[in-house]
């Protein structure tokens, strides 16, 4: 089948935005991986552009030889894993009974949820309920408070709404309680949203900072986010630069810096391909329907 040269041109004018789009998106990411491989005086020449020069791993080894980036990262994965858990558990007890149409009062409660998206008791009445529930300093402190976020919970809920209502009438009819159907009908078939609510949710902890910066006391417990801020804004590591270059003579504290963002958004670059299936289904149907 011909196309026409209008179609030809048009398409190939989309393949080279489409092109120049990824390269716009990825380079800066690619940037900063070339400059934490690359040798330190090479970096504060400015000869790194497009590839690593004179190659190396020094600066990784260096990281993970750095104690509070490994007791950092874990507590990262730590609150990134219960915060998850805690997040899809309460926003799923919510947004069940809401999506059932015979849930007295269901109107009602929705409203005051959806009220709490543009009203709330700001940042100092948010610290002194968590300080007078003893929860300064530990992990419950970066992961209660935002326990169910409203957006995602009506998401959810719309997708919850789109399953027949014949499987729960079929499901009470042989005896299942609320909670078996939840279990045994809802949660099978809602993979899609689960994964995507599960994501946005895991994203948002790994890459949180304010509250631990609020919250939590000891260096022990901080995540990686406050290292790494810590290193970028506040310049950490150039008061360890002698101490750097007289260990290794390649590496400087803006190697350090960049090693340290490739390994804090590694993770989530690494987990969401196996996910990206889910997206469109599991957030498109809460979008559309709602």
């Amino acid at each position: 089948m011909k196309t026409s040269l209008g179609s030809r041109v048009f398409d190939t004018a989309n393949v080279i935005f489409l092109l120049g789009l990824v390269f716009v998106t990825f380079y800066p990411i690619y940037y900063i991986f070339i400059v934490s491989v690359s040798g330190g005086n090479a970096v504060m020449r400015g000869d790194v552009s497009f590839w690593p020069v004179d190659f190396n791993w020094q600066t990784y080894l260096l990281v993970f030889e750095d104690p509070s980036i490994g007791r950092s990262y874990f507590n990262t994965i730590l609150y990134t894993t219960v915060g998850t858990a805690i997040n899809l558990i309460c926003t799923t007890l919510c947004a069940y009974p809401l999506s059932k149409r015979d849930f007295y009062g269901r109107g009602f409660f929705t409203l005051m949820i959806v009220f709490t998206m543009f009203f709330s008791g700001g940042l100092i009445p948010s610290y002194l309920l968590v300080q007078s529930l003893g929860m300064m300093n530990t992990m419950w402190a970066l992961v209660i408070p935002g326990a169910i976020s409203v957006w995602n919970m009506i998401i959810m809920r719309t997708f919850f709404q789109n399953i027949p209502h014949e499987l729960y009438e079929s499901a009470a009819l042989d005896g299942a309680s609320e909670f078996t159907s939840l279990v045994r009908i809802t949660l099978p078939l809602s993979k899609p949203v689960m994964a995507t609510m599960g994501m946005f949710y895991a994203v948002g902890h790994w890459n949180s900072f304010f509250p631990a910066m609020i919250y939590l006391d000891e260096k022990a417990k901080f995540p990686l986010q406050i290292i790494l801020r810590n290193m970028v804004v506040m310049g950490e590591m150039s008061s360890q630069s002698q101490e750097i270059s007289g260990v290794f003579a390649s590496v400087t504290a803006t190697n350090i810096k960049y090693a340290v963002i490739i390994i804090a958004v590694a993770p989530i670059l690494l987990i969401y391909p196996f996910i990206q299936k889910y997206f469109v289904k599991g957030v498109m149907v809460g979008s559309l329907k709602g």
